[in-house]
């Protein structure tokens, strides 16, 4: 019948034209539609005037075929639907020509096919042009000439096969095509449709054989081809009503219906409708090819016979369908006259050969007419699929068997060359005739499951059988792999036969409730169970088979019976399909199932299962469709007039009165009153005429506030997909480099919804996420919010490509591309098109884009709450980088009452066992019943249809029982009138405050769903219902629509008073008593508010059989509830609800918010995040103090849980431990509660640890009594046992086909439980599914994409806010990698300084001598590092100590060091793990043998301190050795090279730099790449030796100066010493070459740089323009090393200079100038050294702490000069690690077990005593002692500064309440003037020669000062005693000499200790 309409519908004028018809029909009282399909497709050809005059009811017309058209001469691929679907697949089907837009005349069209008259190789037809040229006609055939409406002057030239066309009388022509292309010589055209594209006619109608096939051509005397006798197809005329026979044979496995292979969303092909609507759309072409086969060929096709005249459109049916190739020919109500074996010739008939691929073959089914459709969900194909003949007068076509054996063999698949067309004789035996009128006379539309073996052909009505592949699967555990067998523990001896799957099946169907159907899965773990059971597999006779059959039978009480064959299956199909078509009376006991066996001796034992029961052959074929198809079909049903007898049924009430006719009745009675809402009862009417606007209560119009909260759970997520995200970086993949990003920036794609859309927005906007990450400031970021969301619509290519070119143009900022709700369609882009008006495969154009795949600075985060389509075996996504939300154990422990815990699907199958009175899972049985009886009634309508108008039914009526008929209440489901009657009753309550529930009602379809709120609407408004409660559209196309009076009385409880608000999402009708009709193929993850009370599911049933489809459902009731409403209802009955309503909970005003502080604006401190989920922007606070204006939010605040959280969590939520602001804002009075069961409650401020409502923006009262119950569930029965779980007698929804876009990889599979979720879910997904041809995975590649992430977590449960937190604290750590700590103490000098009579001018840039040595030396080191240090006594001390003083030992805990976090500027100095283009050759190894080609030098010199000659050893890399002189040979080093004072040069630095430094080869900052701006720099690590590996390992190209290893548990001072004295040495080196080169002395540099390692930034105040601040405070500004060094070395007159320095950085330097731009005082951490000046004083290489502050005191002492460059500022980092800090003291013996820690008096020990000696150098050991006890030693000086303790030479820290006075003994030093000074002790420290008694005799004591003398040895502390006359003045007691507690071995040091007499 030519090709079908089916993809016409997608075309824009077909969407304009449904709509309107829709309207049209839906509204017009009769019930006749528009002819839309006449106007649209058929052809104005001469309507036959004969018509019937009885035409029957057009549900019922029985019509037969137009005349002529053949029914065979479909291509599949032709179907436009089919093209989009194919778009790139190896279909090699021509596009339909007359979707084509015409060339100009005689030009090549764009893809290269030669325009009108030429074939498409662009060879000529014309008769004109080829009429002399000798044309090769085969035998058999005819020329003929084909008219094309495009150039209807020319005739072009054809050979057709002279079988199919008619004799003289227009009679016997074959039904189909078969001709060749005389142009080219293409031979072998089987389709009309196919050869009109070839020859390109061009055509914008149907290509039919009978319209362009006009004349034969005839050769005329002259030889030359010219236009002879018309072809009569006349018959054509008279055939209206004839009816012509067709057969098709469905074979074991011909049945194209499957889901698992047809694919889901509309990319199957089989026609299947369950209508009389007109076969205007038919069978796709499967979009599923297998290797290069083009399955699209030999589909059936039907053709829309022509209208009658009156214009009316008819049900249109087709004769037959042949079922084979990939069509799902499901007819409809077809009536033909069967023909009688007289008149069935067994012509020869043609067949073709095609052995497809055995895994995934499609197969059709001859079903119904109607809308494309999908193979059944639950469907592993067989092997073979015959493509079967059709019986004459069609070609038949049979299958090449491989092999005589099983069926189940597998065959290869062959390309379309073998499809060679040869005749082929039917054998009568394996036909079956389909009686007609089997649907009308029993109501039943059987269905065939396919079994083991082959089916027979059938013809006749074949329109109403269905053949369906669902169990066939089950029956092929033959083919399962090696593997897969070993994963189940089988063994291949362990196969079943097919005795024992027949009698497997009987008990399975015999089982099965009244009201189940049989699932694939069930049958299938049967079967795995059966296997594992018997490994014997007992062996069953042919004899013993029926016997055991029937037995199996028996017990099923009639339900199924056994029919046993001994010749074919055909046989019992047959006799089956006969006895039903007798009529009612034969069918008083029907049996449900009819097992057919047939055991043959040739072909051994075959089944196949004849479903008759009316509900599950209805269920069954339904759920072969995909959501897609069935919502075409509906569309069709409603459009085409098929439902006007069951809309006339519902046009009077359930008492048989007429509908219309009561309401109009009634709304003349209340004479235009309405009923007031709010007041209590229905009876109280109010003038309608009042404002419509009238407001609830007054007390209730208050303020409610959203919080945007992020609860533990969303943190712990937040976190982990951090950790994965830091964890990709750490690959060392190179996949991801988090060092280089500063920045983080989003994009988040959603489904098709307006509302989601909004929704996402509002959270974005709430959460504060865009000032956080610094993309928007406060005030824009509110409206900007929208554009960060995208909806993937036809829209979305341009915002994408946007988005990428953002993503390019910025390297440094890490794009983050959130697909939210990514399970919705995953269709691939090459199969997507549109589909029921929705695009698809726009997400994998989107998302598996290349430019995505391969930004590197772009993440994908792929979230969902059903993540089983995107966890197939060809999965883009790593295992590791899925991230699942943490299980619900909430019950396992106890919590506060009030907590919110959710409540998800798995508690919804749960609660089904805790026994309450009124389950919160229903299912409606009532309703179900009176679906039933519907269903029986009309079976030609889509079971949806039917419970949609019986559900706009029971709603109507439940209005008007509870208004104006009470006596309708008996005939309304208890569900519906309990619903219906909470809506309307609900805001009357008391303590409702008006609030009332939301209903929401789902209604797949949205043709109906707009029928049902027209609907409802009315019924309200007639009703006098109209403020009562809202009725609303929920559709993902549309914005939310209410009426002005709604939207008044929600500004009212919103204290919005921005005229222009209106709802946008579904939470901001938080509390509006409301029913929302919720349409679209999917729910898409929009949140309800917590006034949604029930959703009414009633509408999804048996064709939502996939767990994802089946699971979103439910989900949409999912959200958070008290905890105590769960604990109740475990161990008792529901409360009932009445009573909860009438309570008040008492509240709680006095909850505060608690604001982190943020990083965002320093400004207003209001940018961050609320706690987060709170409002971050300074318009929360206005709202707060200011409930009027609003204004400033186009957004009113809305409700939602306020809680204070604990303090840690706090932080981490916004700076991840930065500082909080105490900044309470308090919550203008919290509204009481008004629900029971919905009533909203905030979290107690309880330990953050617990479950808490993520659901971003729940709405509520805040008030602790108040609670959340969850939603009432009505469910359809199929639904609710499925749901039901284990408690049900079928498998629970988990163990389903997890969705319709992927199939099963293997027959048989280890059962899923309920336990497996998160990973191990996933790894069951990934091995045992895969993804479909049509999936956007299905050709993946094989490499998981590195930057992808998926989160997964129940739906509704707060993963928005998850994400949003993600970002942020993604951000902050990027930060946080850009940022380091440095030391921010307050400076104490500024505070203290006096004003010296020498100053300097402000901005002088460098020292003058004179001026500098006029100021005086600070004696007291006041940097924040000697906090701890002893002060050191000066003239000017301040009187009072200010330091609080801690206990013995306390210093170890004493508070840490204040720190700041600061950026990096480009000069930072780095550590080991930074790597950047610049700096890469600095600092790491290029080739891997950089490491040996470092040279090893010893240097030796003599050090006249330790008085013996020192070898230091140099490590050099090559590139470093320019640095050194060598000697002649290149081998020994002589010295390292110094520059001249007078040298002069842009980029020269001339000190070299040493830094010594220990454990910390990772983290100390040893890169100064950037810090000296890429100049060449010599820079010197001073390591101890045993470090030194370390240190090469990470810093190979730096020079290394390794100390002899005597020093290996040195302290700091040692290296200090070594790094003076190996310059001093190199200085008088260097000055003697540079002397024999005519060079003076002193000309050379004497200059080094000592530097710590931890020396981060430097920094200078911005050069003044005079343009200060006002108040005082000047711009600090980042400067390079290289800058600072070189402004301290031109320095005029710097060799006079001993020592410069700069200063230390403070966070309070910012706002004051330094008085004086230069200081004498303690230089340290940075020191421009000179060694030729300080030739004499030396550093103590003993020491381990305050060495610098000794040396400087030294230094000062000798009259030497120390300059500080106070303009200059240097940051230290604080690195916990290293540094000598984490030096363990142990004790000296292992054996010794004492785990305390040691504390410092255990340090010190009397000579040769009993005590633990300790492993720890003498001298640390001495220095903690007295840092931690000098009180005991010192006692008169604590806290004493006016007597401070003598120290003599040197000094040591004696803990901060003890000061000291320095004094050196030196003859001609600078010391303190002492007169007058009375000392409170004397300190004396390894005193060398020059003190000597006439010196101590100079200072005066106070009575009971003490002493302590201390020596390196017992001998030397008594020589010393004597030497300096000590006993003349102190007294000394024998027990007062101590040592440290070291060994002999360690050389410990000793002291004595005495009283001044």
């Amino acid at each position: 019948m030519g090709n079908s309409y089916a993809g016409q519908l997608k075309s824009a004028r077909f969407e304009e034209a449904l709509h309107n018809s829709i309207e049209a029909s839906l509204r017009s009282s009769g019930g006749d539609p528009q002819p839309i399909f006449t106007q649209l497709y058929l052809e104005p050809e001469a309507y036959p005037g004969n018509m019937e005059a009885d035409v029957k009811s057009k549900a019922d017309m029985p019509l037969q075929g137009e005349e002529g058209h053949d029914p065979l001469n479909g291509h599949a691929s032709n179907d436009p639907e089919e093209l989009e679907d194919d778009d790139d697949s190896d279909s090699s089907s021509p596009p339909l020509p007359y979707l084509q837009t015409p060339a100009p005349d005689g030009s090549c069209t764009l893809d290269g096919i030669i325009s009108r008259g030429f074939c498409q190789a662009g060879k000529d037809l014309r008769l004109v042009t080829i009429a002399a040229e000798p044309i090769e006609v085969p035998a058999g055939f005819e020329l003929v000439g084909a008219k094309s409406p495009s150039i209807p002057e020319h005739i072009l030239v054809c050979a057709v096969d002279r079988r199919f066309l008619p004799d003289e009388n227009g009679k016997n022509a074959l039904l189909g095509f078969s001709g060749n292309c005389v142009g080219c010589g293409e031979k072998g055209f089987r389709y009309f449709t196919e050869f009109s594209n070839h020859i390109n006619l061009k055509l914008s109608t149907q290509p039919k054989k009978q319209k362009h096939l006009k004349y034969y051509l005839v050769k005329n005397s002259q030889g030359a081809l010219c236009k002879g006798p018309l072809i009569c197809w006349k018959d054509s005329k008279t055939r209206q009503f004839s009816s012509s026979a067709l057969t098709s044979k469905p074979s074991s496995s011909s049945s194209l219906s499957s889901k698992e292979n047809g694919g889901a969303s509309g990319h199957s092909s089989s026609p299947f409708s369950l209508s009389d609507s007109p076969p205007t759309r038919m069978a796709q072409a499967s979009s599923v090819f297998f290797g290069s086969q083009d399955l699209g060929r030999d589909c059936s096709f039907l053709k829309p016979l022509a209208s009658t005249p009156s214009h009316k459109t008819l049900p249109i049916v087709p004769t037959a369908l042949r079922v084979n190739g990939p069509t799902n020919g499901l007819g409809v109500d077809v009536h033909t006259s069967l023909l009688s074996p007289s008149q069935v010739s067994l012509v020869p008939q043609a067949q073709g050969y095609r052995t497809p691929d055995l895994g995934d073959s499609p197969v059709s089914s001859p079903m119904n007419s109607g809308p494309p459709k999908k193979r059944h969900r639950s469907w592993h194909p067989s092997a073979l699929v015959p493509v079967p003949p059709t019986a004459v007068p069609v070609p038949a076509i049979r299958p090449i068997v491989n092999s005589p054996g099983s069926v189940l063999a597998v065959s290869s698949p062959q390309s379309l060359a073998a499809g060679v067309i040869q005749p082929q004789p039917v054998t009568a035996g394996e036909t079956v005739i389909v009686p007609e009128n089997l649907l009308n006379s029993s109501g039943v539309r059987p269905v065939i499951l396919i079994g083991h073996g082959t089916l027979p052909y059938f013809y006749g009505s074949v329109g109403n059988i269905v053949v369906s592949p669902l169990l066939v699967s089950c029956y092929k555990s033959s083919q399962l792999t090696e593997s897969n067998l070993e994963t189940l523990g089988l063994h291949s001896n362990q196969m079943l036969s097919v005795e024992m799957m027949i009698l497997l099946t009987l008990q399975y169907l015999a089982r099965l409730a009244s009201n189940q159907i049989p699932l694939r899965e069930e049958l299938e773990q049967i079967v795995l169970k059966a296997m594992l059971g018997c490994p014997g597999n007992p062996a069953i006779s042919p004899s013993q088979l029926p016997w055991l059959a029937r037995l199996e039978a028996s017990v099923s009480g009639g339900s199924v019976q056994v029919v046993v064959t001994h010749n074919s299956l055909g046989e019992g199909i047959s006799e089956s399909l006969h006895s039903l078509s007798e009529g009612p009376q034969h069918q008083q006991h029907l049996p449900t199932y009819v097992v057919i066996i047939c055991a043959s001796k040739i072909n051994g034992n075959e089944f196949c299962v004849l479903v008759l029961g009316k509900y599950q052959a209805r269920a069954l074929a339904e759920g072969m469709l995909t959501t897609n198809e069935f919502l075409k079909e509906i569309s069709y049903e409603l459009i085409t007039g098929k439902v006007t007898v069951l809309a006339s049924h519902f046009k009077t009430t359930s008492l048989g009165d007429n509908l219309d006719k009561q309401l109009v009745r009634y709304q003349r009675r209340r004479k235009g009153q309405v009923i007031q809402p709010y007041q209590g009862d229905v009876t109280e009417n109010t003038n309608s005429q009042e404002p419509a606007s009238m407001s609830p209560p007054p007390d209730s119009a208050e303020l409610l506030n959203r919080i945007f909260q992020i609860y533990p759970a969303q943190l712990t997520v937040a976190r982990s997909l951090l950790s994965q995200v830091c964890s990709i970086a750490d690959s060392g993949t190179q996949n991801l480099d988090l060092g280089r990003f500063c920045k983080v920036d989003f994009l988040v794609l959603v489904p098709p919804s307006h509302i989601l859309v909004h929704q996402t927005a509002q959270r974005i906007r709430q959460s504060g996420v865009l000032v956080d990450l610094g993309n928007e400031d406060t005030s824009t970021a509110h409206q900007k919010s929208e554009k960060y969301v995208v909806r993937l619509d036809a829209d979305v290519h341009t915002k994408m490509e946007a988005f990428m070119k953002k993503v390019k143009q910025n390297p440094y900022t890490l794009f983050v591309l959130i697909h939210d709700n990514s399970h919705v369609d995953l269709t691939s882009a090459l199969s997507g098109s549109v589909c029921h008006g929705e695009l698809q495969g726009l997400a994998d154009r989107v998302v598996n884009c290349q430019e995505v795949l391969d930004a590197m600075n772009l993440l994908v985060l792929q979230v969902s709450c059903f993540p089983y389509t995107l966890q197939t075996h060809q999965s883009r996504i790593s295992i590791h980088n899925e991230i699942h939300w943490p299980s619900n154990n909430h019950l396992q422990r106890e919590q506060p009452h009030n907590e919110l815990v959710y409540f998800g699907l798995r508690d919804y199958s749960c609660s089904l066992q805790w026994g309450v009175a009124s389950p919160i899972l229903r299912c409606d049985d009532a309703f179900e019943k009176m679906v039933h009886t519907l269903l029986e009634r009309h079976p030609h309508l889509h079971s949806m249809v039917i419970r949609s108008y019986l559900l706009i039914q029971q709603y109507t009526e439940a209005m008007m029982a509870l208004t104006s008929s009470p006596s309708l209440r008996d005939h309304i489901t208890p569900e519906t009138l309990a619903m219906v009657e909470d809506l309307i009753n609900a805001p009357s309550r008391e303590g409702s405050q008006g609030r009332g529930h939301m209903l929401l009602v789902r209604v797949p379809s949205l043709q109906l769903a707009m029928l049902a709120r027209e609907r409802l609407e009315d019924v309200r408004d007639k009703l006098g219902l109209q403020l009562c409660f809202a009725v609303m559209l929920g559709s993902p196309a549309s914005e939310l629509s209410l009426s002005r009076n709604f939207i008044n009385i929600l500004r009212a409880w919103r204290g919005c008073e921005n005229e222009e608000w209106v709802p946008h999402t579904y939470e901001d009708l938080e509390g509006l008593p409301c029913i929302i009709i919720l349409t679209g193929k999917d729910p898409l993850g929009e949140t309800f508010p917590r006034s949604l009370k029930y959703t009414d599911l009633r509408l999804i049933d048996s064709s939502y059989l996939t767990r994802t489809a089946l699971e979103q459902e439910v989900g949409l009731a999912c959200t958070y509830v008290s905890v105590d409403v769960v604990q109740e209802s475990k161990t008792s009955t529901a409360p009932r609800e009445s009573d909860g309503e009438k309570t008040t909970p008492t509240l709680n005003d006095g909850e505060e918010l608690e604001r982190p502080q943020s990083n965002g604006s320093a400004a207003t401190r209001t940018s961050g995040s609320l706690v987060e989920n709170g409002v971050s922007s300074s318009d929360l606070a206005d709202s707060f103090q200011k409930p009027s204006t609003s204004t400033s939010q186009p957004e009113c605040l809305v409700t939602s849980d306020v809680a204070t959280l604990t303090e840690g969590f706090k932080q981490e939520c916004d700076s991840l431990g930065s500082q909080l602001s105490s900044n309470p804002l308090k919550a203008p009075n919290a509204p009481r509660s008004n629900y029971s069961s919905s009533s909203s409650s905030s979290p107690s401020p309880s330990s953050s640890s617990t479950q808490r409502p993520s659901q971003s923006t729940q709405f509520g009262r805040v008030s602790k009594s108040s609670r959340v119950s969850p939603r009432t569930v009505i469910l359809s029965r199929a639904a609710y046992n499925l749901l039901s779980g284990e408690s049900g007698s079928q498998l629970s929804s988990f163990s389903l086909l997890p969705h319709a876009d992927v199939s099963w990889s293997s027959p048989l599979r280890p059962l899923i439980t309920q336990n497996l979720q998160g990973a191990d879910q996933s790894l069951y997904y990934r091995q045992w599914t895969v993804a479909r041809q049509h999936h956007a995975d299905y050709e993946a590649p094989p490499v998981l994409h590195p930057r992808r992430l998926l989160l997964s977590g129940p739906p509704q449960v707060g993963k928005t806010g998850a994400y949003l937190q993600f970002l942020r604290i993604l951000f902050r750590m990027l930060i946080r990698l850009l940022e380091v700590d440095v030391y921010d103490d307050d400076d104490e000098e500024d505070e203290e300084e006096e004003t010296t009579d020498v100053t300097t001018p402000a901005n002088t840039q460098w020292p003058d001598i004179e001026d500098i040595r006029k100021l005086p030396f600070d004696l007291n080191p006041r940097d924040p590092k000697f906090r701890k240090a002893s002060p050191v006594y000066s003239d000017k001390m301040p009187k009072l100590f200010k330091v609080e003083f801690k206990k013995e030992g306390d210093n170890q805990t004493q508070g840490k060091r204040v720190t700041k976090s600061i950026r990096l500027s480009r000069f930072a100095a780095h550590n080991a793990f930074h790597h950047c283009e610049q700096c890469h050759l600095y600092s790491e190894a290029v080739p891997t043998t950089q490491l040996s080609e470092c040279s090893l030098h010893a240097f030796s010199f003599c050090s006249s301190m330790l008085g013996e000659e020192v070898q230091l050893q140099f490590f050099i890399p090559k590139a470093k050795e320019q640095h050194f002189v060598f000697n002649h040979q290149g081998s020994h080093l002589e010295s390292l090279r110094l520059p001249l004072v007078s040298t002069k040069a842009h980029d020269l630095l001339k000190s070299p730099i040493f830094t010594p430094t220990t454990g910390r080869q990772e983290h100390g900052l040893l890169n100064l790449f950037h810090a000296m701006e890429g100049a060449t720099h010599l820079h010197i690590l001073v390591v101890k030796q045993f470090e030194m590996p370390h240190y090469r390992k990470y810093w190979p190209n730096h020079i290394l100066l390794v100390l002899p290893a005597m020093f290996n548990s040195a302290g700091v001072g040692a290296a200090r010493f070594m790094i003076k004295e190996l310059s001093y040495h190199n200085l008088e080196l260097e000055r003697n070459r540079q002397e024999e080169q005519g060079v003076k002395r002193q000309d050379v540099w004497p200059f080094i740089v000592m530097m710590d390692d931890s020396c981060v930034l430097w920094n200078t105040y911005q050069p003044t323009d005079g343009s200060e601040k006002s108040n005082g405070s000047s711009a600090i500004i980042n400067v390079s090393l290289k800058a600072v060094l070189q402004h301290l070395e031109s320095t005029p007159k710097i060799p006079l200079y001993a020592m410069c320095g700069v200063r230390k950085w403070s966070s309070s330097l910012a706002h004051k100038t330094p008085r004086n731009p230069f200081s004498r005082c303690h230089l340290h951490d940075f020191v421009l050294l000179n060694v030729d000046l300080t030739q004499n004083v030396q550093y103590d290489l003993n020491r381990y702490d305050c060495e610098e502050v000794d040396f400087n005191l030294r230094v000062n002492s000798s009259g030497l000069l120390l300059c500080r460059f106070n303009n200059f500022f240097l940051m230290k980092k604080h690195i916990p690690v290293g540094g000598n800090k984490d030096f363990v003291v142990k004790p000296k013996l292992v054996e010794i077990e004492n785990k305390a820690p040691i504390s410092p008096p255990q340090y010190v020990c009397a000579p040769d005593s009993e005590q633990t000696l300790l492993d720890a150098p003498a001298q640390f050991l001495l220095e903690n002692f007295l840092q931690s006890c000098s009180h005991r030693l010192f006692p008169k000086a604590v806290q004493n500064r006016n007597n401070p303790v003598l120290s003599i030479d040197s000094y040591l820290s004696l803990s901060p309440e003890i000061s000291v006075c320095y004094i050196n003994s030196r003859p001609h030093s600078t010391n303190l003037n002492h007169q007058g000074l009375v000392f409170s002790g004397l300190l004396l420290y390894l005193c060398d020669s020059f003190v000597v008694s006439g010196l101590l005799k100079n200072f005066r004591f106070l009575k009971g000062a003490t002493l302590c003398v201390i020596c390196q040895d017992r001998s030397s502390l008594r020589q010393t005693i004597v030497r300096l006359e000590l006993e003349d003045e102190w007294q000394f007691r024998l027990r007062d000499e101590f040592q440290t507690a070291n060994c002999s071995e360690d050389r410990p040091l000793y002291f004595l200790t005495g009283r001044h007499v």
